[in-house]
């Protein structure tokens, strides 16, 4: 491992972190954002960012990036963490879905869609996950159905899409033969969010935010040409996806969720007020998550030095994501437990309640780019050699599973 950038590598870092310290009124701040989001505040940030050069810095100039490095990319991330600028409101269309319409999308789609999306013109989701499907994508019921004139008429609802309600557009994985296995019969579009028959409604979360949401389709229709990939090619096509988001989620050297260092300064300021018994237990709480999350990030750390190198990473993305959530999760619950009484009550003047929003909210970050369960599943079987799990459905139809409510 190597934790030292190269030459060129600090020359960038040194060009991103002065470029962010110039505009940091115009950037924000993620605490003061994280209280009062604003959508158009947010689509300029990423249009600020994008035209300095700073978005899809890995993408294909031809697709609107600039052919860069997933290192260069790596220390973007870094750096944005460092200041403290929020999050990009295209993180999604960025890491998953561009992606995908880079891969498998015509020639007219990438045209129509890529630089805007970079921009922050317009912003994309993500629409896989179902009410009866679950973890179990390829189980899903969304049908598209196609008429005389080529077009495709889709009925169905999707579960847990973040910022459907904000989104222009998103990458819709459907149903369109029922009579092949559930894996062969998949086909995914391009859907026009604001399309007639389209309804996006906000689920209400823990923390109080609604950025989940549920999403129906009453016979939406989607002109041929919004087709990524072949008919019943689906379910590679959304491998695509699923492999993107694993790497966007997986880490590159960044904490998830809490900094850990902000933890030890929590814990550090409230210690001394407890009973000297409780002291040794919260000591040895947070050396446990510590030490957790310093494997986690070190696990991002390997995979930069890979992309470093030019080489690809293996499968530290699904155990960095997976390790890195559980020690986030374990760190929330301390800095909340150690509020005491304070927990109950609204931000004081060093902003405690950010402790409770953020434990309230990693919930979401163990499901989001594949259940932790899943992540177990590919671990032991793609990198420990474990037997695959028993699979009584691979030789039937998605109709006869249907039929025999699997």
């Amino acid at each position: 491992m190597d934790f030292d950038d190269t030459p060129d590598e600090a020359a960038w870092r040194a060009e991103v972190r002065a470029f962010l310290a110039e505009h940091k009124a115009e950037l924000g701040d993620r605490a003061e954002e994280g209280r009062a989001f604003d959508n158009e505040v947010s689509r300029r940030r990423q249009a600020l960012l994008y035209d300095a050069g700073y978005v899809g810095v890995t993408w294909p100039v031809e697709a609107g990036g600039r052919g860069g490095t997933p290192m260069q990319q790596a220390i973007i991330d870094q750096e944005v963490a460092r200041a403290g600028i929020p999050a990009l409101i295209n993180l999604i269309g960025i890491g998953m879905c561009g992606p995908t319409v880079i891969g498998h999308g015509s020639d007219d789609q990438k045209d129509r869609y890529l630089r805007r999306l970079l921009r922050g013109d317009d912003v994309w989701c993500q629409l896989f996950s179902e009410p009866a499907s679950g973890s179990d994508l390829a189980a899903l019921r969304t049908r598209a159905v196609q008429d005389e004139q080529g077009d495709w008429h889709v009925t169905g609802q999707k579960v847990w899409t973040t910022l459907a309600h904000l989104s222009d557009y998103g990458i819709l994985l459907t149903r369109t033969d029922p009579d092949v296995a559930k894996h062969r019969g998949l086909t995914m579009f391009v859907v026009d969010m604001k399309a007639p028959g389209v309804t996006a409604r906000p689920l209400r979360q823990m923390t109080g935010g609604a950025e989940f949401n549920e999403v129906f389709f009453d016979d939406v229709v989607i002109r041929d040409s919004e087709r990524l990939g072949d008919v019943g090619d689906g379910w590679r096509v959304a491998l695509t996806t699923l492999m993107s988001e694993r790497l966007t989620l997986g880490g590159g050297g960044s904490d998830i969720g809490a900094n850990v260092e902000k933890v030890a300064e929590h814990v550090a300021s409230r210690i001394g007020a407890l009973a000297e018994v409780r002291q040794a237990l919260v000591r040895q709480d947070f050396a446990r998550s510590y030490v957790a999350t310093l494997g986690a990030r070190y696990t991002g750390y390997r995979l930069l030095t890979a992309l470093s190198r030019g080489t690809f990473p293996g499968p530290e993305a699904s155990a960095g994501k997976l390790a890195g959530t559980r020690a986030a999760r374990e760190l929330a619950d301390l800095a909340v437990r150690l509020l005491g009484d304070d927990a109950v009550y609204a931000a004081d003047a060093a902003g405690n309640a950010g402790w409770q929003m953020l434990q309230a909210g990693l919930p979401g970050m163990a499901i989001a780019g594949g259940t932790n369960e899943v992540l177990r599943n590919i671990i032991g079987e793609r990198v420990l050699g474990l037997p695959p799990e028993p699979r009584a459905d691979k030789d039937k139809t998605f109709r006869e599973l249907a039929a025999a409510g699997a």
